[in-house]
């Protein structure tokens, strides 16, 4: 088992996934405002951001390069309340369908954009879960000490730490209908789950993950926030504040994460 900081039995990675209306773009939908005025990003992420805060907890956002462009002032904003910027494709391409070529150029784009802003990527997760043909060895020559894949066994290869999700622990599997192997896990049947079901399963799996540990990364979308409503998110924010202050969980970035386990792997 993993020694963790603190004694704590098992580290969990809080993530949100997309802002803004990068990936509207990539599947050809047109935004209902205006380019830099998306609804997760005026509305959305300010509120969040205010309800980390008040509960404590540091979270990694994955975000897409574009939003560099459209929204530098949340970026920078998002790193001064004390969370982790990370990548998630330029506009949140289809990752593995990206040849290697693709893959490299994109990072290089979606990096320097961000450095642009004072911002140092650590890590990226790819859009659709899967790695594709550049691999781990695309992120390795990008400079990035983690990625973040579908999952379920993290390690370390060549330098690069591989932080695995789960569908099972991201929202958007409640309602995408190919996600029906994720809704049997968390609810045993393929039908939609609702927002209070969801919050179960995360707070049965926070106190599993306290008890047998490991490592789990949760993944919540901003423009999802709406369906699961904020008394559900305040109530899995106090689950993971009394979690962390137990000492039972480690509560942690991703990049806190990579930077603990490189450090024992060496």
């Amino acid at each position: 088992m993993v020694e963790w900081p603190g004694g704590a039995r098992g580290a969990l990675c809080l993530s949100f996934d997309n802002l803004g209306e990068a990936a509207e773009l990539e599947l050809g939908a047109q935004p209902d405002a205006p380019l830099g005025e998306h609804f997760t990003a005026t509305r959305v992420l300010p509120a969040l951001l205010d309800a980390l805060g008040e509960h404590e907890i540091s979270a990694t956002f994955f975000v897409e390069g574009l939003n560099a462009e459209l929204y530098p002032d949340a970026l920078k904003g998002i790193a001064a309340r004390g969370h982790e910027v990370a990548y998630h494709g330029w506009r949140h391409e289809q990752w593995d369908e990206l040849s290697v070529s693709e893959q490299t150029a994109n990072l290089a784009r979606g990096i320097a954009a961000f450095e642009a802003l004072g911002l140092r990527v650590a890590g990226m997760r790819p859009p659709g879960g899967k790695l594709g043909a550049g691999g781990l060895e695309a992120i390795r020559r990008a400079g990035l000490r983690y990625c973040s894949p579908a999952g379920e066994r993290a390690g370390v290869e060549n330098s690069v730490a591989v932080l695995p999700f789960e569908w099972r622990h991201v929202d958007a599997s409640c309602v995408l209908p190919a996600m029906t192997a994720a809704r049997e896990a968390i609810a045993g049947s393929p039908a939609p789950v609702e927002p209070a079901a969801f919050l179960a399963y995360l707070e049965a799996e926070v106190a599993r993950l306290a008890s047998e540990g490991g490592f789990a990364a949760f993944i919540l979308h901003p423009f999802m926030l709406d369906w699961l409503g904020e008394d559900n998110l305040g109530r899995l924010l106090d689950r993971l504040r009394e979690a962390g202050h137990s000492g039972d969980l480690w509560l942690a970035t991703c990049a806190e994460v990579v930077t603990h386990a490189l450090s024992i792997s060496d």
